[in-house]
């Protein structure tokens, strides 16, 4: 008898571990399912899931990318400040493709380096992570600042409000989970149903036999930082829409919990696999715990620690199972993205 595949997948396990962890909250406080608390939760979720989505790609390809949280600062913060100055209230399209642009720009500076050099991932994104943060906080003189009237209203315009009763709260879903949904949507039919897609996984396997398969490497390794930061440029301009307010040093330092997530989620850290699904499981697992453990009683002192060590544990195993290198070009050129 064949064994069911599903056990054999990383998302079923951290989707019981999601399931357990949702359970224990909601028999100590009672609150999980609150109208309110389920819309916090998804609204907490969406800057590090649209992180994630060029984070793990890039991921996939063999790399890796710590830069991603300064671009998004430094791509909304100028984008913001220019804006701002010109009392910008037109369309907010204009303001994505702006944060979006500068983003990309930043990307192609990764991508550049890394491509044309062949020089350590790590290393690289770590130095322009430092210049551009250095940019930003000399060059720029960021401070804190207001968002223009187009942001303004992009960030308090909701889908609908969810309601406790009980409690008298109530929380509003943002239009910006709509872009996350698009951009995760895109991102799974890129990856999967393109040979651009289908090479990210090849690059990541084993690059020197997608070099022989026909793949240009290169090439690929180029776009897919590119594409990372234009995705970091959205989540900026995205962020600071939600809070309705540009702060150079919020996002800064939120990397970690990033790429932990997508490990945790089935990622493998040498290249060659991941899907969304396990992605965004990870994001979810990460930020319910962090929103959730003052509600099941654990002090915020304990918070870190407890997070942590969940972490450590769950990227360990995942890690584990990881280990024998499956995804080769024969099996990434027609894997892909998986359901």
């Amino acid at each position: 008898m064949k064994k069911c595949k599903i056990f054999e997948r990383t998302e079923f396990y951290l989707f019981l571990a999601l399931v357990v962890w949702i359970a224990i909250i909601q028999w100590r406080s009672g609150q999980f399912f609150a109208a309110n608390n389920l819309v916090d939760m998804v609204r907490a979720m969406i800057v590090p899931g649209m992180f994630v989505i060029g984070c793990q790609t890039v991921m996939i390809s063999g790399g890796i990318d710590v830069s991603f949280p300064v671009f998004a600062s430094m791509a909304g913060y100028a984008t913001t400040k220019f804006l701002l100055d010109r009392g910008y209230a037109g369309p907010i399209i204009l303001v994505y493709l702006m944060g979006a642009g500068l983003g990309l720009l930043m990307g192609m500076f990764n991508g550049f380096i890394i491509a044309k050099f062949n020089f350590i991932p790590f290393i690289v994104t770590l130095g322009s992570s430092s210049i551009f943060l250095g940019l930003l906080l000399g060059g720029l003189n960021a401070t804190l600042i207001d968002v223009p009237p187009a942001m303004l209203a992009h960030g308090k315009a909701k889908l609908f409000s969810g309601v406790n009763l009980e409690r008298g709260l109530s929380s509003d879903m943002p239009v910006t989970v709509i872009i996350l949904i698009i951009l995760l949507i895109i991102m799974f039919f890129v990856r999967r149903y393109t040979m651009f897609g289908r090479g990210i996984y090849a690059v990541g396997g084993d690059a020197v036999s997608a070099e022989r398969a026909g793949f240009a490497v290169k090439r690929i390794k180029f776009i897919v930082y590119a594409m990372a930061g234009a995705l970091a440029g959205v989540t900026g301009i995205a962020y600071y829409s939600m809070t309705q307010f540009c702060s150079p040093n919020n996002l800064v330092g939120s990397e970690m919990n990033v790429i932990a997530a997508a490990v945790l989620g089935g990622t493998h850290m040498g290249g060659g696999r991941g899907t969304l699904l396990g992605a965004m499981l990870g994001v979810a697992l990460i930020t319910i715990m962090q929103n959730s453990l003052i509600m099941v009683g654990v002090s915020s002192y304990w918070q870190s620690v407890v997070t942590g060590v969940v972490i450590l544990v769950g990227t360990a195993v995942t890690s584990r199972q990881n280990a024998p290198r499956i995804a080769r070009v024969t099996k990434a050129g027609k894997g892909g993205e998986q359901a």
